[in-house]
C-alpha cells in the first residue's frame, strides 16, 4: 500500500503526522491545520500519543474548524488533560460540536476502514505506575487469502465449498503491519516494530548518554539506539523525527549517515528536518 505522509516533528515545539489515504492523524502539535489547510478536514481519526503540549495544542484549531465533520480523537485513558480539553472546547466553542473524545487502553483496536485498524501499544515515555498515559500506534491491514490447497480449483467448485463450509474454511487471515508510529518513547522492545512496512520513530537525542542525563524527565530515544534496533528487526522504510533543536541539521544528517554505514542499513531512511514541515515525505529522496 502506497501511503502519502505529511508531517512536522521538532522536540519541544510540535509533532504531527497525517496519513492521507487513511484519513488518520498521529499527534496534533501546532501547525497541523495551517500546513494541511483543507486536507485537515479529511482527518476522521486523530490518535494522540500523550498529553505533552507539543503533541496536542493543534487540537484547538482543528476542533474549531472541523468539529462539524464529526472526527474522533483518541487518547491514553489516564491522561487527564483530554477530558479537560473536551470540557474547555464545549465552553469556548459551544457552536462547534461533533467531535468525539475517546479514551483508549493498551491493545485497544480502532477500525478505520473495512480491512484496516489501528492498535494502541503502551510505552514508557510517561512513567507513572498503574497509569496509562503514553501510547505508540500500529496500523494493520487484514485480508483473507485463499488456502494453498484450493488455488487450482475452478470458480464453481470454490463457490460450492464456500456454501457448504463457509469462507473461513477456504481462506486464511493475512495481517500486515503497514505502519508503526512510536510517539515519544524510549527504546524498550525490539519486537514491537518488527515487520513494520513503515516505521516512524522519534530520535530526540543523538546519543544514549544524553538520554541518561534526562532520566528524571519523560523518557525519549536516541539516534544510536534507534539504529541499533532497526539493524536487528525487519522493516521496509524508516522515518526519523522529533530531533532536538539543540542540534544543527548538518550534524544530525552526518550522524544518521554514520549510523547507516555502521549498521549496514539498506532500507530507505527519511528524516524530518528540525523546524520544517515535510509534505509527502516518502516521495522525497532518502538520506541514503
Amino acid at each position: 500500500m502506497k501511503l502519502t505522509i505529511h508531517g512536522y516533528s521538532t522536540a519541544l515545539y510540535a509533532t504531527w503526522y497525517y496519513i492521507e489515504e487513511l484519513g488518520i492523524l498521529f499527534d496534533a502539535g501546532d501547525g497541523v491545520c495551517s500546513n494541511l489547510l483543507g486536507k485537515a478536514g479529511k482527518i476522521k481519526h486523530a490518535f494522540i500519543s500523550h498529553a505533552d503540549r507539543d503533541h496536542l495544542t493543534g487540537l484547538l484549531q482543528f476542533n474549531q474548524l472541523f468539529a462539524g465533520l464529526k472526527p474522533t480523537i483518541y487518547y491514553p485513558k489516564d491522561a487527564g488533560s483530554f477530558p479537560f480539553l473536551n470540557d474547555f472546547f464545549t465552553k469556548f466553542d459551544p457552536h462547534n460540536s461533533g467531535t468525539t473524545w475517546q479514551a483508549i487502553e493498551n491493545k485497544s483496536k480502532v477500525l478505520i476502514k473495512n480491512s484496516m485498524h489501528v492498535e494502541a501499544i503502551e510505552n514508557g515515555h510517561v512513567v507513572q505506575p498503574s497509569l496509562l498515559k503514553s501510547l505508540s500506534f500500529k496500523v494493520f491491514e487484514t485480508k483473507r487469502k485463499l488456502k494453498s490447497e484450493f488455488v487450482n480449483l475452478h470458480k464453481d467448485e470454490l463457490i460450492q465449498i464456500k456454501k457448504e463450509h463457509g469462507d473461513q474454511f477456504l481462506t486464511n487471515e493475512v495481517k500486515r503491519n503497514v505502519l508503526s508510529y512510536s510517539g515519544d518513547t524510549p527504546i524498550e522492545n525490539y519486537e514491537r516494530y518488527h515487520n513494520s512496512e513503515i516505521l516512524i520513530h522519534e530520535a530526540t537525542f543523538l546519543t544514549k548518554e544524553e538520554t541518561n542525563t534526562k532520566a528524571f524527565k519523560n523518557k525519549h530515544s536516541s539516534l544510536d539506539e534507534v539504529f541499533k534496533m532497526v539493524a536487528n528487526i525487519k522493516i521496509d522504510k524508516l522515518i526519523l523525527g522529533h530531533f532536538s533543536s539543540r542540534y544543527d541539521q548538518h550534524d544530525i544528517d552526518n550522524e544518521i549517515k554514520k549510523h547507516i554505514q555502521k549498521y549496514n542499513i539498506k532500507i530507505p531512511v527519511h528524516r524530518i528536518p528540525v523546524g520544517k514541515a515535510v509534505k509527502n515525505m516518502l516521495a522525497q529522496e532518502p538520506i541514503n
